[in-house]
C-alpha cells in the first residue's frame, strides 16, 4: 500500500494538473522597491547562513517529496548528489514506509552516504503519535538516515480525503511535545501545502517545537493530487471542493513570525525561483524551500537539479544586490519590501 500510494504520488505531481485553481502564495502581492545606487559590490552579497549549526551556502531547502519505491530511490539519490554538491538542505518524504516494510528503507538510506555534509530532515506524520508509533519510532527515523532533525508533518486535510485516511488529530499535542521534549535532535513542525495559523503554531510553540515549515498554500494542492487517487467519484468530488483551501504561504509566514519572532522559520509552498525566495526571507523565514521545481529537474539529471540550484541562487543573489542587502540579515530586515494595493 505506501509503495503504491507514493508512486501514485510522483506520478501525479509530474503528468497532471495539481496547482490551486485561484488560490495563490500570496508572495506576488508583494515587490521590493528598486534601489538604484544600492552602494554595494554585487560580488560582496553572501547568501551563506547557518541552522541547527549546520553551515548552508544558500538559505535553501529541497523540500520533503518522496521515498519507498524504486522511481523515489533513483530521485533521491539524484537530490541528494546536488544538495552535496551546491551545500543545501535536503528534507526525506515520509519514512513510515521504511519503518514498517525494512525492504522499502534503501530509498531513504541513499541519502546520507551520498551527501555526507548536508542539513538532512527525516520525515513522519505527526498523527501516527495516535496510531502507536512512540519516541522510539522517532528516534529510529532519525538514526536510520544520520538526520540532523525531525520533521513531523501535519496534514489533517489530506488525511481526511484519502480512501486509507488516519485522521484521529485528537489528543495529539501532548504527544508531539513529549516528542519535542525526549528526541535528541530538534524537531520542526511542517504542513505539506495548507499552511499553518498564527493560534496553531503557538500551540506548537509551547510544546517545544525547534522550527516551523509553514508550508503553505499556492503550490501543489495536495486535495488535487488525492483527487486523482480516489476510487469512487464521492471521494473525486470531495476532494475537487478543496482545491483552494488552505493560508497562502506569505499569510502563513507572517503568522508564524508574530506568533514567535525569534522561532526560526522555513518558508515552502509554490515557492518558484530566486525572488520568491528573497520575499520569504525579506518576510522573516531563514530557510526557504522549494519540492516541484526540483522534482521536475530530478527525474532528468543531477545536472539538470544542480543548474536549478544554480539559477535560483543567482534570482536571490541580484534581488539582494538590487535593494543593496549584502546579507541574509540585512535582507530579513530590509525597508525595501512593500505590498503592493
Amino acid at each position: 500500500m505506501f509503495e503504491q500510494r507514493k508512486a501514485d504520488h510522483i506520478r501525479i505531481n509530474l503528468e497532471e494538473d495539481v496547482s490551486f485553481d485561484q488560490l495563490t502564495t500570496g508572495l506576488e502581492k508583494y515587490r521590493f522597491v528598486h534601489q538604484a545606487l544600492p552602494e554595494l559590490n554585487l560580488s560582496q552579497v553572501d547568501l551563506s547562513t547557518s541552522f541547527f549549526g549546520k553551515t548552508l551556502r544558500a538559505p535553501l531547502l529541497i523540500s520533503s517529496m518522496t521515498g519507498g519505491t524504486e522511481r523515489a530511490y533513483l530521485i533521491n539519490r539524484t537530490l541528494a548528489s546536488a544538495a552535496q554538491e551546491a551545500g543545501i538542505a535536503m528534507g526525506l518524504g515520509s519514512m513510515r514506509a521504511a519503518l514498517e516494510d525494512p525492504a522499502l528503507a534503501e530509498s531513504f538510506l541513499v541519502v546520507r552516504p551520498t551527501a555526507p555534509d548536508i542539513l538532512l530532515f527525516s520525515n513522519l506524520g505527526a498523527v501516527q503519535l495516535n496510531y502507536g508509533y512512540t519516541l522510539d519510532h522517532c528516534r529510529r527515523a532519525v538514526e536510520m538516515v544520520e538526520a540532523d532533525a525531525l520533521f513531523l508533518h501535519f496534514n489533517a486535510l489530506q488525511e481526511a480525503l484519502q480512501p486509507e485516511g488516519e485522521t484521529n488529530f485528537a489528543g495529539l499535542l501532548d504527544k508531539v511535545e513529549a516528542v519535542c521534549k525526549n528526541l535528541e535532535v530538534p524537531v520542526v513542525a511542517k504542513e505539506v501545502g495548507w499552511g499553518f495559523s498564527q493560534a496553531t503554531a503557538r500551540q506548537l510553540i509551547d510544546a517545544g517545537i525547534a522550527a516551523i515549515d509553514v508550508a503553505g498554500a499556492g503550490g501543489t494542492s495536495w486535495s488535487q493530487v488525492e483527487m486523482y487517487r480516489a476510487d469512487t467519484e464521492i471521494g473525486r468530488r470531495a476532494a475537487a471542493t478543496f482545491r483552494d483551501w488552505g493560508i497562502p504561504t506569505a499569510e502563513s509566514t507572517l503568522m508564524v513570525r508574530q506568533a514567535a519572532p525569534h522561532l526560526p522559520i522555513i518558508a515552502s509552498g509554490g515557492l518558484r525561483h530566486g525572488l520568491d525566495i528573497a520575499k520569504a526571507i525579506a518576510l522573516g523565514a531563514q530557510l526557504a524551500g522549494m519540492a516541484g521545481p526540483f522534482l521536475k529537474a530530478a527525474v532528468i539529471s543531477t545536472d539538470a537539479v544542480l543548474d536549478t540550484i544554480q539559477v535560483t541562487t543567482r534570482e536571490l543573489r541580484i534581488a539582494m544586490f538590487c535593494i543593496g542587502a549584502a546579507s541574509l540579515d540585512e535582507l530579513r530586515d530590509t525597508p525595501h519590501l512593500v505590498r503592493q494595493q
